[in-house]
């Protein structure tokens, strides 16, 4: 019952902020055409058309599964977990009020494993994980809608894409992919509540035939499965009137109200490198051998404004893609889009979900742009803000105009972030915490409270508040140098967490370099100086030092114990492309004596560990070109020279290609 309680409380979040989407605009007109003169007229909603949109919600249900090899066993389980995907349709409405339509979708689990693994049995000869990569429907709806209110029942056809692993004794691992087919029906209430957008609340219930496996090894697999989904969506009609259709990035975001916003962002990034010398390989070596891997990853941002200074913010997404080597190898890897999570198929994980509220202090006002994680509004530039909820450390620390977005600007984790700030992290770079910042004109100073990991490279946290945690404290100064602006930050943080000690792993021969083993509360700290700075109104700066004390294993993000990294990001102006950018930047990454022994002999880190290792510095190249394509997608190509992988200079130098394609609105 605990492991669900963190799921119903991530729906009921969701679920405030939908209700505060329909709340907050619900005053709005919605009309699109009015009912001809009379008292008390209502406005009505056009139905009737094309419409796409994204849901989320929570998505379960029961399987019996037996294996034979030749032994039969036999098994029930119940599974679920968070859900989000997709869907588009078309709808006819009908004068008498009567709704006909037809609606495709497909949902994808959440990036914890466990979510997804239908059942799981064993034998002596086998065991077997059955997993479900995604489930679909292509429907018929029929419903009746009064205004912007819409009733619906919903059936028809349903798949499902499965994979099947069988670990053999041996080690060795036999997979098999498989589809299979069914039918689903559910009901659902929509409301329109602006003249393009509606929202909704739907169920549904799925139902497939049953499957058969043949494993190579003759194991043979057979399992049932039904599913349930609850879940709210999020709807944008398309007017395809030729004398009024704006199909336009811009028109179809424009939230038709100026109490919430809609961004959104998709990027695919592809790596490859070719083969180098390595004279050894360990379990967590980058390979020798040529490698190409790739990441896509989708976002929604939905941010509305509850009251004068309160806001609420939710961005949910779609990550999908590998790092080389299941991002291991490099300590400094080369692709901030790869987690230490692999999803051959789209995963859904509610990046964010945070409240935030600034109270003024009076004085001078600034404009503040609006963005992804940001409202456009006129704000004090005296102010105090606080935020809470699920977000990551650096969106609010570490802030840099240059070297700061994986997906806009530098790939490589020692550029785009401090490479030894090991911040608070799950898997896929998230945590839960609360911070306040106070800014004034010349600086800010900003203070953060978060939740660490129960253990190292895991998504589980620790829930002893206080006893256990990250804390922060960052000084933002701003000056001006020859008439451009600058900046320089102080972070200082420390954690407190079950970790394992290198030396102790070390003084006992019969732990045999087991870190898990020397766990126990302990503290870790650092600090993180950064500066950036503007040359030109085309041409700017930026460098990092980073360092923690380098005793105990790293819990979420690097095997970094310190880093010193230098760039400048150029504008293409001066050849006539001014939306174009040039980065140039490079690192230099280290380890402490304690880090350095514990992986010659043979340790292993989160990200590396080559069984043995003639230690020298990890030296790392980056450049890329970011090619403006037009107002909204941006094509770049980069290229990264590791010198010295994972600190050994028995391996490389690693030279990696790559491009990227990003688009947002």
């Amino acid at each position: 019952m605990n492991a669900v309680r963190p799921v119903l409380l991530r729906l009921m979040l969701a679920g405030v902020v939908l209700g505060t989407l329909i709340g907050t605009a619900g005053a709005a007109d919605v009309g699109v055409s009015r009912q001809p003169a009379k008292a008390m007229a209502q406005p009505l909603v056009d139905w009737t058309g094309l419409y796409f949109g994204a849901h989320a919600g929570f998505g379960g249900g029961r399987s019996a599964a037996a294996i034979s090899d030749p032994a039969r066993v036999t098994g029930r389980n119940d599974f679920g977990g968070l859900i989000g995907g997709v869907q588009g349709g078309y709808n006819l409405w009908l004068p008498s009020g009567l709704l006909l339509g037809t609606e495709a979708d497909i949902s994808f689990p959440s990036y914890i494993e466990s979510n997804s693994i239908v059942s799981k049995l064993a034998t002596a000869r086998s065991d077997v994980t059955h997993q479900w990569d995604f489930i679909g429907s292509a429907r018929g709806r029929i419903g009746y809608a009064t205004g912007p209110w819409l009733a619906y029942t919903t059936g028809g056809f349903a798949f499902a894409g499965e994979r099947y692993l069988n670990d053999l004794p041996s080690g060795d691992r036999e997979k098999t992919l498989g589809a299979r087919y069914g039918w689903t029906a559910g009901a659902g209430l929509e409301y329109a509540f602006a003249p393009h957008w509606s929202a909704r609340l739907e169920y549904l219930y799925y139902r497939f035939d049953g499957t058969s496996v043949q494993f190579p090894s003759a194991a043979q697999y057979t399992a049932t499965m039904d599913f349930q989904s609850v879940r709210v969506g999020l709807n944008r009609k398309l007017d395809l009137n030729p004398a009024s259709a704006n199909l336009s990035a811009a028109s179809l975001t424009d939230p038709e109200s100026d109490r919430w916003e809609i961004h959104g962002q998709t990027t695919y990034l592809g790596q490859g490198y070719p083969s180098f010398a390595a004279p050894y390989s360990g379990s967590n070596s980058l390979t020798p051998a040529s490698q190409y891997k790739a990441t896509w990853s989708n976002s929604l941002f939905l941010n509305a404004r509850l009251w004068d200074g309160g806001e609420v913010y939710y961005n949910p997404e779609l990550l999908q893609g590998f790092g080389f080597n299941d991002t291991v190898g490099i300590a400094g890897f080369t692709n901030g889009e790869a987690q230490r999570s692999n999803f051959p198929y789209p995963h859904y994980n509610t990046t964010r979900l945070f409240a935030r509220q600034t109270f003024g202090l009076g004085g001078e006002q600034e404009e503040l742009d609006n963005g992804p994680t940001q409202l456009s509004d006129k704000a004090d530039i005296s102010r105090l803000t606080l935020q809470a909820g699920k977000f990551a450390v650096l969106d609010v620390f570490d802030g840099n105009d240059f070297a700061k977005d994986t997906r806009k600007d530098f790939m490589n984790w020692a550029l785009w972030a401090p490479g030894a700030f090991d911040y608070s992290a799950d898997k896929v770079g998230l945590s839960y915490g609360a911070t306040a910042e106070l800014n004034q004109k010349q600086w800010a100073l900003r203070g953060g409270y978060f939740l660490m990991v129960s253990e190292s490279n895991s998504n589980s946290f620790d829930s002893n508040l206080f006893q256990r945690g990250e804390y922060l404290l960052e000084l933002e100064t701003r000056y001006s140098l020859l008439g451009q602006p600058g900046k320089l930050r102080a972070i200082g943080w420390l954690n407190s967490a079950y970790m394992g000690s290198y030396r102790d792993t070390l003084n006992n021969p019969a732990f045999n370099l087991n870190i898990a083993l020397t766990r126990t509360g302990r503290i870790k700290y650092g600090y993180v100086f950064s500066v950036e700075q503007v040359v030109t109104d085309d041409v700017g700066l930026f460098g990092r030092w980073s360092w923690n004390d380098g005793k105990t294993e790293i819990m979420a993000f690097t095997d970094i114990d310190a880093s010193l990294s230098l760039g400048t990001s150029i504008k293409g102006t001066r050849w006539g492309r001014p939306d174009d950018v040039i980065g140039i930047g490079g690192a230099i990454n280290g380890l402490s004596r304690d880090h350095r022994d514990f992986l010659a002999a043979g340790g292993l880190g989160i990200l590396i560990g080559d069984g043995q290792l003639n230690y020298s510095r990890e030296r790392i190249l980056e450049t890329y070109y970011a090619y403006a394509l037009n107002k909204w997608f941006t094509l770049t190509a980069d290229y990264q020279l590791v010198t010295n992988p994972a600190y050994n200079a028995d391996r490389g130098p690693v030279h990696v290609f790559s491009g990227r394609l990003h688009g947002e609105f």
